[in-house]
């Protein structure tokens, strides 16, 4: 079965204001997320791709841009199960203020119990962008053959729900996992078992630098900022 990229999009707007950006619209890449999206053609220059999906919301389809640019022939799939989790009345709120919700704790320790009000579960979140990926798996290994390469372009929490189901992790453990934006994971599929072959792969050792404020215990919802 193919490899499957997963790429992060590009450092937002909402990533340097601390807002959880949900399905808001109108959210785009500040200037360093444009920067690591003009970075990704050359990072990708070497892999053969075969199709590109992602998620419909604007930063995601402005870190594809300078991919597509570089390469016109490929087809890009918009899919909404790749989308952001629906985060309902959380959508668009600062992160700093509702570290004291009581669901907040649930997130983090116990996130296949978490629902958001007005939005959707973390369990829907990570089943429909799993089912996605099989149905994609199957299209792509019909059109293109076993051998082939694609990319996604989706979210934090997606990704990092994406990784736990190739892994085998339940999803309570999901919150372990980072990914950065602009980060690149690769799944590489077979018949009996996924392989997690790259994870979070920026290229930049940056953030692993050690910082004023020490990084928070919790981990953020819908995916931190990355370096600074």
């Amino acid at each position: 079965m193919p490899t499957l990229l997963l790429v992060r999009h590009g450092r937002s707007t909402a990533n340097t204001e601390g807002l959880l950006a949900g399905w808001t619209p109108g959210v785009a890449l500040d200037d360093r997320g444009a920067a690591q999206a003009a970075a990704l053609p050359g990072r990708l220059a070497e892999l053969p791709l075969s199709e590109i999906v992602t998620s419909p919301l604007q930063r995601c389809q402005e870190t594809l841009r300078p991919l597509l640019d570089a390469r016109p022939g490929l087809t890009v799939h918009t899919d909404d199960r790749i989308g952001e989790c629906h985060y309902g009345d959380w959508s668009g709120r600062k992160l700093a203020e509702l570290q004291d919700e009581p669901l907040m704790q649930v997130v983090q320790a116990h996130p296949s119990a978490a629902a958001f009000p007005g939005g959707e579960s973390m369990r829907a979140m990570q089943t429909r962008a799993a089912e996605a990926v099989r149905e994609w798996n199957a299209r792509v290994e019909r059109d293109h053959g076993a051998d082939a390469v694609y990319l996604m372009c989706s979210h934090g929490d997606i990704i990092k729900s994406l990784v736990a189901d190739a892994l085998g992790l339940h999803l309570d453990l999901f919150q372990r996992i980072a990914v950065e934006p602009c980060s690149i994971t690769a799944i590489r599929y077979t018949r009996l078992r996924p392989f997690l072959v790259r994870l979070g792969d920026t290229g930049d050792f940056t953030s692993l630098a050690p910082r004023e404020e020490p990084p928070a215990d919790d981990a953020t919802v819908g995916g931190d900022a990355g370096a600074p």
